[in-house]
């Protein structure tokens, strides 16, 4: 494939095997691309890791720091969409095409007359829905105390017994939303950007691997998640390295849980 010409029309995938070991090698491979071209990886890391923190500022100038926890808790949920560049890189590296940031965000630039944004409509959605339903939860359990300032006051809220049956089945309510769309988006994405075929067919691949692998797709994304939340407690500035790792590693599971008939 040529570095400059959009993705050959592809047939659909067929599903390949996903073992429990395949999640360090991936995890392996991801470091190695990122260890080859840090700067770029590290930029993309600090541009999630601003949306973070603008968000955090947001929240707190419109006095609804109610609503950190369940977009702290949905926010990686929109990292896929961040790592398309990520992708492109791991690509370019596996298939020894030219390299330069122009190359790189060309490609991502023109995603836009392609299928990912009709993806991405869908996934926002979805991300939008959890943050109302999420205000909902809170209301329903907390409506009824003293309002407080959760970034400053977090323990006469979260640790009240109202506070702890919120977590409780907002954590519930919201593992449902967090499986839905990480089946559908964890390898939909790379799959859009390398291969020409349309949203709808993407996501129904990704959510079939899932449930072919089960067990070991469920591992790896219990460690996204783990790896994301841990790099978002100091100010999302673990994000900065932690997102490039992922996302290049996203590449390598893509790359070996798909079969393409026509590579």
């Amino acid at each position: 494939m040529d570095a400059g010409q959009p993705p050959v029309a592809a047939p659909m995938p067929k599903i390949g095997p996903v073992t429990y070991s395949d999640i360090p090698e991936i995890l392996s491979l991801g470091a190695r691309d990122f260890l080859r071209a840090p700067g770029l990886g590290l930029a993309f890391g600090a541009f999630y890791a601003m949306g973070g923190l603008i968000l955090l500022w947001q929240f707190e100038a419109m006095d609804q720091s109610y609503l950190v926890i369940p977009v702290a808790f949905g926010f990686p949920l929109l990292g896929p969409f961040v790592a398309t560049g990520l992708y492109e890189m791991s690509r370019r590296l596996e298939y020894d095409l030219p390299f330069r940031p122009g190359d790189i965000l060309g490609v991502i630039f023109r995603q836009k007359d392609r299928q990912i944004p009709s993806m991405a409509v869908v996934v926002i959605m979805i991300f939008l829905f959890w943050v109302f339903l999420a205000h909902m939860i809170f209301a329903l359990f907390l409506g009824l105390m003293p309002m407080t300032n959760i970034l400053t006051d977090w323990q006469a809220t979260i640790l009240a017994p109202e506070g702890l049956r919120m977590l409780g089945f907002g954590t519930l309510v919201g593992a449902g939303f967090a499986f839905v769309l990480y089946a559908l988006t964890v390898v939909s994405l790379p799959l859009l950007l390398d291969k020409e075929i349309d949203f709808i067919t993407a996501m129904i691949v990704s959510f079939q691997l899932v449930m072919v692998n089960t067990g070991p797709m469920l591992v790896w994304g219990a460690v996204i998640a783990v790896l994301l939340f841990l790099a978002m407690l100091p100010f999302f500035v673990g994000l900065v390295l932690v997102l490039p790792i992922l996302g290049h590693a996203s590449w390598h599971l893509y790359r070996r849980a798909l079969i393409h008939p026509d590579a």
